[in-house]
Protein backbone atom coordinates (compact mmCIF):
# COMPACT_ATOMS: atom_id res chain seq x y z
CA UNK A 1 0.00 0.00 0.00
CA UNK A 2 1.16 3.65 -0.52
CA UNK A 3 2.68 5.77 2.20
CA UNK A 4 0.02 8.47 1.81
CA UNK A 5 1.86 11.03 4.24
CA UNK A 6 0.89 14.63 3.55
CA UNK A 7 4.48 15.70 3.19
CA UNK A 8 5.00 12.49 0.28
CA UNK A 9 2.14 13.76 -1.60
CA UNK A 10 3.30 17.10 -1.85
CA UNK A 11 6.47 15.95 -2.94
CA UNK A 12 4.90 13.85 -5.61
CA UNK A 13 2.65 16.82 -6.43
CA UNK A 14 5.40 19.10 -7.23
CA UNK A 15 7.53 16.27 -9.51
CA UNK A 16 4.17 15.74 -11.55
CA UNK A 17 4.61 19.65 -12.51
CA UNK A 18 4.11 21.08 -16.18
CA UNK A 19 2.73 20.29 -19.46
CA UNK A 20 -0.17 18.19 -19.13
CA UNK A 21 -0.40 16.82 -22.09
CA UNK A 22 3.57 15.07 -22.62
CA UNK A 23 3.69 11.83 -23.73
CA UNK A 24 1.38 12.03 -26.56
CA UNK A 25 1.89 11.57 -29.98
CA UNK A 26 2.51 14.59 -32.11
CA UNK A 27 1.41 15.56 -35.59
CA UNK A 28 0.07 12.01 -37.00
CA UNK A 29 -0.91 10.41 -40.26
CA UNK A 30 -2.55 7.18 -40.03
CA UNK A 31 -0.54 3.80 -40.18
CA UNK A 32 -2.24 1.65 -42.53
CA UNK A 33 -1.99 -1.33 -39.87
CA UNK A 34 -1.49 -1.56 -35.76
CA UNK A 35 1.35 -0.89 -34.07
CA UNK A 36 1.87 -2.42 -30.99
CA UNK A 37 1.16 -0.88 -27.91
CA UNK A 38 2.86 2.01 -25.93
CA UNK A 39 2.13 1.54 -22.16
CA UNK A 40 2.81 3.70 -19.19
CA UNK A 41 2.33 2.37 -15.50
CA UNK A 42 1.69 3.62 -12.36
CA UNK A 43 1.92 1.46 -9.30
CA UNK A 44 0.64 2.72 -5.87
CA UNK A 45 4.17 1.84 -4.51
CA UNK A 46 5.63 4.39 -7.01
CA UNK A 47 9.25 2.61 -7.49
CA UNK A 48 7.42 -0.76 -6.76
CA UNK A 49 8.78 -2.36 -10.15
CA UNK A 50 8.34 -5.94 -8.71
CA UNK A 51 4.57 -5.14 -9.52
CA UNK A 52 5.66 -4.84 -13.22
CA UNK A 53 7.90 -7.39 -13.84
CA UNK A 54 5.11 -10.67 -14.25
CA UNK A 55 4.29 -9.27 -17.48
CA UNK A 56 7.16 -8.28 -18.69
CA UNK A 57 7.58 -11.64 -20.90
CA UNK A 58 4.12 -11.05 -22.47
CA UNK A 59 5.23 -7.57 -23.23
CA UNK A 60 8.25 -8.25 -25.26
CA UNK A 61 6.35 -11.28 -27.05
CA UNK A 62 4.02 -8.67 -28.84
CA UNK A 63 6.81 -6.30 -28.63
CA UNK A 64 5.18 -3.75 -26.59
CA UNK A 65 6.65 -0.63 -24.59
CA UNK A 66 5.90 -0.72 -21.41
CA UNK A 67 7.27 1.96 -19.08
CA UNK A 68 6.69 2.65 -15.48
CA UNK A 69 6.30 6.02 -13.92
CA UNK A 70 8.75 6.64 -11.10
CA UNK A 71 9.53 9.93 -9.10
CA UNK A 72 12.78 9.85 -9.28
CA UNK A 73 15.79 7.14 -10.50
CA UNK A 74 17.55 6.85 -7.09
CA UNK A 75 14.72 4.41 -5.63
CA UNK A 76 15.32 1.98 -9.06
CA UNK A 77 17.79 -1.03 -8.09
CA UNK A 78 20.69 -1.07 -11.05
CA UNK A 79 20.04 -4.01 -13.64
CA UNK A 80 16.07 -3.84 -13.28
CA UNK A 81 14.38 -5.44 -15.86
CA UNK A 82 11.69 -3.10 -15.58
CA UNK A 83 11.93 0.18 -17.82
CA UNK A 84 11.34 3.36 -16.06
CA UNK A 85 10.85 7.33 -16.56
CA UNK A 86 10.23 10.41 -15.08
CA UNK A 87 6.65 12.21 -15.95
CA UNK A 88 9.48 14.57 -17.69
CA UNK A 89 10.98 11.86 -19.01
CA UNK A 90 8.28 9.63 -20.51
CA UNK A 91 8.26 8.51 -24.07
CA UNK A 92 4.66 8.82 -25.97
CA UNK A 93 2.32 6.85 -25.18
CA UNK A 94 -0.84 5.55 -26.34
CA UNK A 95 -2.65 4.75 -22.50
CA UNK A 96 -1.79 5.01 -19.22
CA UNK A 97 -2.47 1.82 -16.92
CA UNK A 98 -2.81 2.63 -12.97
CA UNK A 99 -2.82 0.11 -10.27
CA UNK A 100 -4.65 1.80 -7.31
CA UNK A 101 -6.47 4.82 -6.17
CA UNK A 102 -3.09 6.54 -4.20
CA UNK A 103 -1.46 9.62 -4.25
CA UNK A 104 0.90 8.45 -7.56
CA UNK A 105 -1.23 6.71 -9.42
CA UNK A 106 -3.55 10.35 -9.49
CA UNK A 107 -1.25 12.46 -9.73
CA UNK A 108 -0.13 10.27 -12.95
CA UNK A 109 -3.67 10.38 -14.88
CA UNK A 110 -3.84 14.63 -14.09
CA UNK A 111 -0.81 14.67 -15.56
CA UNK A 112 -1.59 12.85 -18.39
CA UNK A 113 -5.09 13.24 -18.58
CA UNK A 114 -5.56 13.04 -22.07
CA UNK A 115 -4.51 9.51 -22.27
CA UNK A 116 -7.29 6.50 -22.12
CA UNK A 117 -6.93 4.93 -18.66
CA UNK A 118 -7.39 1.67 -17.47
CA UNK A 119 -6.70 0.75 -14.03
CA UNK A 120 -5.60 -3.47 -13.18
CA UNK A 121 -5.01 -4.55 -9.93
CA UNK A 122 -1.33 -6.01 -9.88
CA UNK A 123 -1.39 -6.26 -6.00
CA UNK A 124 -4.21 -6.15 -3.49
CA UNK A 125 -5.85 -2.75 -2.33
CA UNK A 126 -8.04 -2.55 1.08
CA UNK A 127 -11.84 -2.82 0.18
CA UNK A 128 -12.53 0.97 1.37
CA UNK A 129 -12.52 3.77 -1.28
CA UNK A 130 -9.60 5.48 -1.62
CA UNK A 131 -9.29 9.58 -0.74
CA UNK A 132 -8.77 10.37 -4.89
CA UNK A 133 -10.73 7.36 -6.27
CA UNK A 134 -12.88 10.49 -7.47
CA UNK A 135 -10.57 12.14 -9.65
CA UNK A 136 -9.87 8.23 -12.05
CA UNK A 137 -12.88 6.49 -11.88
CA UNK A 138 -15.40 8.37 -14.74
CA UNK A 139 -11.68 8.39 -17.04
CA UNK A 140 -11.00 4.62 -16.45
CA UNK A 141 -11.93 2.65 -19.29
CA UNK A 142 -11.64 -0.65 -17.69
CA UNK A 143 -11.30 -2.09 -14.57
CA UNK A 144 -9.14 -5.87 -14.01
CA UNK A 145 -8.15 -7.78 -11.36
CA UNK A 146 -7.01 -11.28 -11.08
CA UNK A 147 -9.97 -13.09 -9.10
CA UNK A 148 -13.42 -12.68 -8.47
CA UNK A 149 -12.54 -12.04 -4.62
CA UNK A 150 -9.61 -8.97 -6.30
CA UNK A 151 -11.85 -7.66 -8.06
CA UNK A 152 -14.72 -7.07 -5.60
CA UNK A 153 -12.30 -5.78 -3.18
CA UNK A 154 -10.46 -3.45 -6.58
CA UNK A 155 -13.94 -1.70 -7.03
CA UNK A 156 -14.57 -0.77 -3.26
CA UNK A 157 -11.42 1.25 -3.39
CA UNK A 158 -12.52 3.14 -6.83
CA UNK A 159 -15.95 3.20 -5.19
CA UNK A 160 -17.42 1.99 -8.19
CA UNK A 161 -20.12 -0.51 -9.19
CA UNK A 162 -18.77 -1.36 -12.87
CA UNK A 163 -17.85 -4.55 -13.63
CA UNK A 164 -13.85 -5.54 -12.86
CA UNK A 165 -13.17 -8.07 -15.48
CA UNK A 166 -11.60 -11.26 -14.05
CA UNK A 167 -8.17 -12.40 -16.35
CA UNK A 168 -5.88 -13.86 -13.50
CA UNK A 169 -2.64 -13.55 -11.97
CA UNK A 170 0.44 -13.54 -14.56
CA UNK A 171 2.73 -15.14 -11.74
CA UNK A 172 0.27 -18.40 -11.74
CA UNK A 173 1.07 -18.81 -16.03
CA UNK A 174 3.87 -20.94 -14.98
CA UNK A 175 3.05 -22.50 -12.04
CA UNK A 176 5.91 -24.91 -10.32
CA UNK A 177 5.09 -28.50 -9.62
CA UNK A 178 4.14 -29.22 -6.17
CA UNK A 179 7.32 -31.19 -4.42
CA UNK A 180 6.88 -30.80 -0.95
CA UNK A 181 9.77 -31.95 1.29
CA UNK A 182 9.41 -33.00 4.81
CA UNK A 183 9.40 -30.77 7.62
CA UNK A 184 10.05 -27.30 5.40
CA UNK A 185 8.03 -24.53 6.21
CA UNK A 186 8.02 -21.35 4.32
CA UNK A 187 7.78 -18.07 5.79
CA UNK A 188 6.25 -15.48 3.75
CA UNK A 189 7.48 -11.97 5.12
CA UNK A 190 5.50 -8.75 4.39
CA UNK A 191 7.88 -4.78 5.28
CA UNK A 192 8.93 -4.41 8.80
CA UNK A 193 9.92 -0.67 8.14
CA UNK A 194 7.94 1.98 5.94
CA UNK A 195 9.49 4.04 3.24
CA UNK A 196 8.50 6.25 0.60
CA UNK A 197 7.42 3.56 -1.79
CA UNK A 198 4.84 2.27 0.58
CA UNK A 199 3.87 1.40 4.30
CA UNK A 200 4.76 -1.44 6.32
CA UNK A 201 2.43 -4.27 7.74
CA UNK A 202 2.30 -4.93 11.27
CA UNK A 203 2.83 -8.51 12.11
CA UNK A 204 6.81 -9.18 12.00
CA UNK A 205 7.36 -9.36 15.28
CA UNK A 206 4.71 -12.19 15.51
CA UNK A 207 5.69 -13.97 12.50
CA UNK A 208 9.38 -13.79 13.91
CA UNK A 209 8.69 -15.45 16.92
CA UNK A 210 6.21 -18.21 15.58
CA UNK A 211 9.28 -19.29 13.07
CA UNK A 212 11.28 -19.67 16.40
CA UNK A 213 8.78 -22.12 17.65
CA UNK A 214 8.89 -23.62 14.27
CA UNK A 215 12.34 -23.98 14.04
CA UNK A 216 12.83 -25.24 17.75
CA UNK A 217 10.02 -27.95 16.98
CA UNK A 218 12.24 -29.59 13.98
CA UNK A 219 10.59 -27.38 11.05
CA UNK A 220 13.57 -26.70 8.35
CA UNK A 221 12.43 -22.64 8.01
CA UNK A 222 13.18 -21.49 4.17
CA UNK A 223 12.21 -17.25 4.18
CA UNK A 224 10.26 -15.93 1.40
CA UNK A 225 11.17 -12.11 1.39
CA UNK A 226 8.90 -9.82 0.64
CA UNK A 227 10.96 -7.66 -1.96
CA UNK A 228 10.75 -4.71 0.41
CA UNK A 229 11.43 -6.49 3.55
CA UNK A 230 14.59 -5.32 5.99
CA UNK A 231 16.87 -9.03 5.29
CA UNK A 232 19.03 -8.79 8.09
CA UNK A 233 15.83 -9.82 10.16
CA UNK A 234 15.84 -13.00 8.68
CA UNK A 235 19.37 -14.01 7.89
CA UNK A 236 19.76 -16.77 10.54
CA UNK A 237 17.47 -18.72 8.62
CA UNK A 238 17.50 -19.85 5.05
CA UNK A 239 16.05 -17.11 2.58
CA UNK A 240 14.88 -18.27 -0.89
CA UNK A 241 16.66 -17.35 -4.05
CA UNK A 242 13.85 -17.69 -6.17
CA UNK A 243 10.09 -16.39 -5.67
CA UNK A 244 7.99 -17.08 -3.20
CA UNK A 245 5.54 -18.72 -5.00
CA UNK A 246 7.97 -21.15 -7.14
CA UNK A 247 9.79 -21.90 -3.20
CA UNK A 248 6.37 -22.73 -1.98
CA UNK A 249 6.42 -25.72 -4.37
CA UNK A 250 8.59 -26.92 -1.87
CA UNK A 251 7.18 -26.31 1.62
CA UNK A 252 4.78 -28.65 3.03
CA UNK A 253 2.95 -25.54 4.57
CA UNK A 254 3.71 -21.77 4.49
CA UNK A 255 2.95 -19.39 6.84
CA UNK A 256 3.29 -15.82 7.07
CA UNK A 257 1.50 -11.92 6.66
CA UNK A 258 -1.56 -12.46 4.05
CA UNK A 259 -0.44 -10.62 1.39
CA UNK A 260 -0.80 -10.49 -2.62
CA UNK A 261 1.19 -13.71 -2.81
CA UNK A 262 -1.10 -15.55 -0.54
CA UNK A 263 -3.53 -16.76 -3.05
CA UNK A 264 -0.65 -17.20 -5.64
CA UNK A 265 1.07 -19.59 -2.94
CA UNK A 266 -2.33 -21.60 -2.55
CA UNK A 267 -2.86 -22.23 -6.19
CA UNK A 268 0.32 -24.48 -5.84
CA UNK A 269 -1.54 -26.45 -3.49
CA UNK A 270 0.91 -25.51 -0.39
CA UNK A 271 -1.38 -24.70 2.16
CA UNK A 272 -1.11 -21.60 4.16
CA UNK A 273 -1.26 -20.37 8.11
CA UNK A 274 -1.80 -16.66 8.51
CA UNK A 275 -0.40 -14.63 11.39
CA UNK A 276 -2.46 -12.09 12.23
CA UNK A 277 -1.51 -9.09 14.65
CA UNK A 278 -4.66 -7.39 15.88
CA UNK A 279 -3.72 -4.01 13.79
CA UNK A 280 -3.44 -5.80 10.97
CA UNK A 281 -6.37 -5.26 7.74
CA UNK A 282 -6.29 -7.05 4.55
CA UNK A 283 -8.88 -7.95 2.56
CA UNK A 284 -10.78 -10.79 3.66
CA UNK A 285 -10.10 -13.11 0.57
CA UNK A 286 -6.49 -13.05 1.52
CA UNK A 287 -8.08 -14.79 4.89
CA UNK A 288 -10.07 -16.85 2.74
CA UNK A 289 -7.32 -19.29 1.37
CA UNK A 290 -5.66 -19.47 5.37
CA UNK A 291 -6.48 -23.09 6.93
CA UNK A 292 -6.29 -20.93 10.21
CA UNK A 293 -4.77 -17.46 11.59
CA UNK A 294 -2.63 -17.30 14.79
CA UNK A 295 -2.28 -14.54 17.18
CA UNK A 296 0.36 -16.41 19.31
CA UNK A 297 3.51 -17.92 18.76
CA UNK A 298 2.82 -20.71 20.68
CA UNK A 299 -0.10 -21.39 18.21
CA UNK A 300 2.22 -21.62 14.96
CA UNK A 301 3.26 -24.98 15.54
CA UNK A 302 -0.54 -26.62 16.15
CA UNK A 303 -1.66 -24.63 13.19
CA UNK A 304 0.94 -25.55 10.36
CA UNK A 305 0.88 -29.38 11.18
CA UNK A 306 -2.97 -29.17 10.36
CA UNK A 307 -2.68 -27.22 7.39
CA UNK A 308 -4.93 -27.68 4.59
CA UNK A 309 -5.90 -26.04 1.53
CA UNK A 310 -9.58 -24.13 1.51
CA UNK A 311 -12.49 -25.52 -0.56
CA UNK A 312 -12.24 -25.42 -4.23
CA UNK A 313 -14.90 -22.69 -4.58
CA UNK A 314 -12.85 -20.77 -2.32
CA UNK A 315 -10.15 -21.09 -4.07
CA UNK A 316 -11.57 -20.14 -7.17
CA UNK A 317 -12.92 -17.50 -6.43
CA UNK A 318 -9.57 -15.92 -4.35
CA UNK A 319 -7.07 -16.88 -7.19
CA UNK A 320 -8.86 -16.65 -10.48
CA UNK A 321 -8.21 -18.80 -13.73
CA UNK A 322 -4.69 -19.80 -14.32
CA UNK A 323 -2.58 -19.92 -17.37
CA UNK A 324 -2.54 -17.20 -19.68
CA UNK A 325 -3.60 -14.65 -17.60
CA UNK A 326 -0.83 -12.30 -19.02
CA UNK A 327 -2.28 -13.03 -22.23
CA UNK A 328 -5.83 -11.86 -21.18
CA UNK A 329 -4.74 -8.67 -19.14
CA UNK A 330 -2.60 -7.27 -22.30
CA UNK A 331 -5.30 -8.42 -24.51
CA UNK A 332 -7.60 -6.47 -22.28
CA UNK A 333 -5.99 -3.49 -22.09
CA UNK A 334 -5.56 -2.92 -25.92
CA UNK A 335 -9.27 -3.73 -26.56
CA UNK A 336 -9.66 -0.53 -24.75
CA UNK A 337 -7.30 1.49 -26.26
CA UNK A 338 -7.49 3.22 -29.42
CA UNK A 339 -4.44 1.85 -30.42
CA UNK A 340 -6.33 -1.56 -31.04
CA UNK A 341 -7.93 0.44 -34.39
CA UNK A 342 -5.45 1.65 -36.84
CA UNK A 343 -3.59 4.23 -35.21
CA UNK A 344 -1.99 7.67 -35.43
CA UNK A 345 1.96 7.64 -35.46
CA UNK A 346 3.83 10.41 -35.43
CA UNK A 347 5.03 12.36 -38.61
Amino acid sequence: MIDTHVSRRSVLGGLLGGTAGAGLTGSAAWARRPRPLRVLIATNEPWGTYHVAPILDEAARRRWDLTQLVPDYAGIAPGDPVQVATPADAPEADVLVVTGAGDWPADCAARFRRLPLNASALAYQQPVEAPRARELRRRVRLFTASSAAEGRAFAACFGTRRPVRTVGSPQTDDLPVRRPERDLVLVLTSVTHPDETGDAAPGTELLLRSTEQLAAAGKRILVGLHPREDRSLWERWEISAVPSVTASARAEAAIGIPGTVFPLVAAVGTPLVGCVDPELSVPDYLLSVCSDTVDDPAEALAAVDSAELPDPATLSDAVGPIGGSADRLLDAWHERTAAARPVAVAA
